[in-house]
């Protein structure tokens, strides 16, 4: 447990100094062993719905989009279905492509009382690489970390 608590003080660390407005900043690998150690941590994946069927979604995961496609238009209901599939007390880890919707998801759930609230940086996908394509520089899937075919 006081690897995880490690952990935790580092993503925290990592939000003061960017002064994030939610709880810390973790990378995929990181994200993966607070959700193997904490019972009461849940991963939310905000990607959207042809994403999760076409790229692939980490087993276990709450789906709740950020954005509709085609479009990405904002889902005027993320804040009310985040109440509905995850209690307030637990840890939550965001999660989309890249870390850019995460990191909204994350600041809009601290603010409706998520007292820990985390984006994992890098996203599902990661950057690009020089050939401009995702799932090779880093990421959930090129940390080799457990996701599934949508």
């Amino acid at each position: 447990m006081s690897q995880i608590n490690a952990i935790l003080q580092t993503a925290q660390q990592r939000a003061q100094a960017q002064q994030l407005p939610y709880s810390g900043a973790l990378t995929p690998a990181e994200a993966h062993a607070v959700l193997q150690a904490l019972p009461q941590a849940r991963l939310v994946d905000v990607r959207s719905q042809a994403e999760w069927q076409f790229v692939g979604t980490v087993p276990g995961s709450a789906q709740i989009e950020w954005a509709h496609f085609p479009g990405m238009q904002p889902n005027p209901h993320f804040a009310d279905q985040l109440k509905q599939q995850v209690d307030p007390q637990s840890v939550v880890l965001f999660l989309c492509r890249s870390g850019a919707r995460s990191h909204n998801a994350a600041a809009l759930a601290a603010q409706l009382g998520y007292g820990e609230a985390y984006n994992i940086l890098e996203g599902f996908e990661g950057d690009k690489n020089a050939d401009q394509h995702r799932n090779t520089v880093n990421g959930w899937k090129a940390a080799g970390l457990p996701w599934v075919q949508g």
